[in-house]
């Protein structure tokens, strides 16, 4: 690995006599993890992320995109090192009711955020980038915890959501010196000149978020870059500039995470996973408050459209069900007055749960519909697939299912859903979205 030497000059300052060690680890190949879902209970091997009861080191890579339990959302292919937010949720997250993913995309973070926040708690997870954002908002329908609205906006848009978030994650974009080894691209991109411009956006991106943070609330701020002026500097700028203080984790069950003054730290040659640092602040300043107005959505009478559509939610109490322009949506009740807030103000791709749409005389389910752990199976007529037609599925190619049942069915891997068809008899019209299939060629089909 050819490293800048102004970047192993400030990496042997950093480290001193440990820097050896530090050179040698990047030279391994990095760990491969997986952080699983609780829609079904699911250990891929026996070796488990000590800091995150559902994460687990795998022995190898394997092809994941040939894996259909991996387009289910059973498990998310994520870094070790970072799933440490689990830690951050145990311990500050408690009381949370509505929470800021602010740079989201492609997911990871989130859809851990949307299974261990408390169950009424909303999650807003942001995406800059368009093209990013629909990637987290399928990765977010995929996961299927319905608690969660995909924006795409700059930090800036939130400026009128003063007060709004109980607490909030900014995963900011750095200069990922943390993941050389796995992406080593990022070597090449590395500089002096863009650490600083790292820096300048970093502290703009907090700024312009900083008023829709509640008083008290909490602030988690990660890297996955190893110098200290994205890190330990500016959050003493938080601090000092904005108004926080530093609180502390118990991590004393937790070998070769190293604490320092204003977060921790995660090296590659102390712990199995990359680069990578997180704190955790409460802000100390005042917020300003303004009058938020929310948004008029037409609802369609809950009794017609369950007369209509052929699918169930578990707990239907707990849901309005929202009709625009023909797309059904279940939104929470408990929470649909946020939502609306948030609707009003943002650009949203997600929000709630998007059940389908009605065309001519059918309503046709939609993808996210048959991942939702909100669905009730049972209401529907499902059917089971083996390895080769559900990977067939999933690049959209045409396919034949056992059943006698005509119409729409669910089709069911292993007892884990994968998505719809509609099943005419001799044929079936595979309903997978055309943007999440497979692309990748292949030349023999293996179950892994």
């Amino acid at each position: 690995m050819n490293l800048s030497p102004a970047f192993e000059k400030r990496m042997q300052v950093l480290l001193e006599e440990e820097y050896a060690l530090f050179r040698a680890a990047l030279e391994k190949p990095a760990p491969v993890s997986i952080r699983a879902n609780d829609k079904i209970v699911y250990q891929p091997s026996k070796e488990q992320v000590s800091w995150c009861e559902s994460g687990f080191y795998l022995s190898e890579r394997p092809v994941f995109t040939v894996d259909p339990f991996f387009h289910a959302g059973v498990y998310y292919v994520q870094e070790a090192s970072s799933m440490f937010l689990r830690q951050c949720l145990k311990q500050y997250f408690s009381q949370a009711e509505t929470v800021l993913d602010l740079c989201a995309a492609p997911g990871g973070k989130t859809t851990l955020l949307s299974q261990y926040l408390n169950e009424n708690a909303l999650l807003v997870s942001n995406e800059i980038n368009r093209s990013r954002a629909y990637i987290l908002a399928e990765n977010v329908a995929k996961w299927g915890n319905a608690n969660v609205v995909v924006t795409n906006n700059q930090p800036a848009d939130f400026k009128n959501l003063p007060g709004f978030f109980d607490a909030m994650l900014i995963d900011a974009p750095c200069s990922g010196e943390g993941m050389f080894r796995k992406n080593p691209a990022s070597i090449d991109e590395w500089s002096l000149t863009n650490v600083e411009n790292c820096v300048v956006r970093q502290r703009k991106i907090i700024s312009e978020v900083w008023d829709t943070l509640k008083t008290d609330g909490i602030l988690v701020y990660s890297t996955c870059t190893y110098n200290r002026q994205e890190n330990e500097e500016n959050i003493k700028w938080i601090c000092e500039e904005l108004g926080a203080e530093i609180l502390r984790m118990d991590i004393q069950h937790f070998q070769g995470i190293l604490e320092t003054e204003a977060g921790y730290r995660f090296f590659p040659h102390k712990i199995k996973g990359e680069g990578f640092f997180i704190s955790v602040l409460r802000k100390t300043s005042p917020t300003p408050q303004k009058m938020r107005k929310a948004k008029k959505i037409e609802k369609k009478s809950d009794d017609k459209i369950k007369s209509e559509v052929g699918i169930k939610l578990l707990e239907p109490e707990k849901w309005n069900l929202l009709m625009e322009n023909n797309r059904l949506r279940a939104v929470s009740k408990a929470r649909q007055k946020e939502i609306a807030i948030i609707e009003n103000n943002l650009k949203c791709l997600l929000s709630g749960i998007y059940l389908g749409e009605f065309k001519n005389s059918d309503f046709i389910p939609s993808a996210q519909s048959a991942l939702s752990k909100e669905t009730d199976l049972k209401a529907v007529e499902t059917v089971e697939i083996d390895y080769t037609t559900a990977v067939r599925y999933l690049k959209k190619e045409n396919i034949q299912v056992k059943s006698d049942k005509k119409g729409f069915l669910l089709l069911l891997y292993k007892g884990v859903p994968l998505g719809w068809v509609k099943n005419m008899g001799q044929r079936c019209n595979n309903l997978y979205p055309q943007e999440w299939r497979i692309r990748m060629k292949i030349e023999e089909l293996e179950e892994i």
